[in-house]
């Protein structure tokens, strides 16, 4: 915001031309055209609001068979198919999901959730595990390296 008024300060004091440009820029919405996924995942989070969750998953589905890629439909399928009660399904896409995105600790962290609730308890155990070490390699990637001792 504080840019904002300092565009709007410079552009008033050399021309009003270029405060009407400034302003324009400053108030002009932002457009952008979701893709068929993101229509597909939007639609399938309002139906999982509504509490229609196997048409939720539908949803998700579209959206996935649109973009393969799309991890957040990828997310929600496995959300939306353990509130219907397709554990086993949920599992199905949680496992797919680590495969997609294999580095990520959310997706086993999704999968472990998806296995304790199907009642593989040890399983789950070990995907929050995987899920733990993803994330610690990532801390220690993005981590500053401590001073080494004198």
């Amino acid at each position: 915001m504080l840019e904002a008024i300092e565009v709007h300060r410079i552009a008033a004091a050399s021309s009003p031309a270029k405060l009407r440009t400034g302003l324009s820029f400053i108030l002009k919405p932002a457009v952008t055209e979701l893709s068929t996924a993101d229509l597909f995942s939007h639609r399938a989070l309002d139906l999982l609001a509504a509490g229609q969750p196997a048409e939720a998953a539908q949803a998700f589905q579209a959206a996935i068979a649109a973009d393969p890629n799309h991890v957040e439909a990828h997310h929600g399928l496995i959300r939306a198919l353990r509130d219907a009660g397709q554990l086993n399904q949920s599992v199905a896409a949680a496992m797919a999901l680590t495969v997609l995105t294999p580095a990520d600790p959310l997706a086993h962290t999704a999968l472990s959730i998806a296995l304790q609730q199907a009642g593989h308890i040890p399983q789950a155990e070990a995907a929050a595990a995987r899920a733990r070490i993803l994330e610690w390699k990532q801390q220690l990637q993005t981590s500053p390296s401590p001073d080494p001792l004198p």
